[in-house]
């Protein structure tokens, strides 16, 4: 029998701390095997991702670190890209975007948010009737347009519905198109001069869709791209405002060309992370006034501060509308107010 009373701690074995046994090298592997793919969806983690033949679901590597990945991403994917029920890749690098929409929750939010990557357009829907259109919304959203590289074009809902003659003289002058869509006009969407020309539009691009909810976005996409399937809502006749009906963005391919990337419908548009001194440079008019007539350093404030561009806007209601629009945005800023 042994003699238990001859051990002490120094006889017990110690595993090595094999935590320090091996030097961790901060040499990552190339992946040179990744396949291409685009993102198309996210959800909690979970993101969907068009390869050449096939449509998987991936997670993000650990090595892309804390690097986020939004809807249009181009990554590289390695693992099983077959996408087979129950299958699982795993997204090893994504590309650099030639473009990035971004918002903040507020102008005061020092958070900003990209919306989607690598999109060259921005469709900025507003309803002519049913809501009521937002000038200020819109004129937010052509800043966000202009300062991630994008084209904008504004889409007029429900043409069948109110006149569209107001909107296209304030905003055609900059050099934005505006398209009056009517998708349930007799005849259909196909018969429908500006559907048609918007569908034109969206081929060879991707194309960014922006609006209040309710202002017709998910019937749109469900013309565009038939098997879309996007909920359908109704607007609130006490508020004028719409229910939610898209809750997370999900690009599609459109069938005569082109991707689309439907968003969920926003209330506020912040644009805390866009240089104040941009707002006015997405107004080309108003930009070459302000660098022809105004003293230099002028914030724009109002005539009685030095501002010339009243003077410029004269008796032109879509000039006055636009330099309105321009101290707004301003003013927000400096309120920490949003639209």
């Amino acid at each position: 029998m042994s003699d238990w009373s001859r051990y002490d701690e120094s006889d017990a074995r110690v595993r090595p701390n094999r935590r320090g046994s091996r030097p961790r090298t901060k040499v990552r592997p190339a992946h040179e095997e990744a396949e291409p793919g685009i993102v198309t969806g996210v959800d909690r983690g979970r993101y969907t991702v068009r390869m050449d033949d096939a449509v998987i679901t991936a997670v993000k590597a650990r090595e892309l670190g804390r690097r986020g990945l939004v809807i249009g991403d181009h990554v590289g994917v390695v693992g099983d890209t077959s996408g087979r029920p129950d299958t699982l890749a795993r997204i090893v690098r994504r590309e650099p975007r030639a473009t990035a929409l971004r918002r903040t929750a507020d102008d005061t939010d020092a958070t900003e948010r990209v919306i989607v990557a690598n999109a060259e357009q921005l469709a900025i829907v507003t309803a002519l009737a049913d809501p009521e259109p937002n000038p200020r919304m819109i004129d937010r959203c052509l800043v966000a347009a202009f300062d991630a590289g994008m084209e904008a074009v504004l889409v007029l809902t429900k043409a069948d519905l109110a006149d569209a003659s107001e909107l296209r003289a304030a905003y055609e002058p900059l050099g934005v198109r505006v398209l009056e869509t009517s998708v349930r006009r007799e005849g259909g969407p196909d018969q429908d001069p500006g559907f048609v020309a918007l569908r034109d539009s969206l081929e060879g691009a991707t194309t960014v869709l922006v609006g209040y909810s309710g202002v017709g976005k998910s019937t749109l996409v469900n013309a565009l791209v038939p098997d879309a399937g996007r909920a359908v809502g109704v607007v609130n006749d006490v508020t004028g405002r719409g229910r939610h009906t898209s809750t997370s963005a999900v690009l599609y391919e459109v069938p005569t060309g082109g991707r689309i990337v439907d968003t969920p419908g926003v209330r506020s548009f912040g644009l805390a992370h866009v240089d104040p001194e941009h707002f006015i440079l997405a107004f080309p008019d108003v930009a070459a006034a302000a660098d022809e007539r105004c003293p230099r350093g002028c914030t724009h404030e109002s005539a009685e501060a030095g501002c010339e561009l009243d003077a410029w806007a004269g008796d032109v209601p879509e000039r006055h509308a636009r330099v309105d629009s321009i101290r707004r945005l301003l003013a927000s800023r400096a309120a920490g107010d949003q639209y």
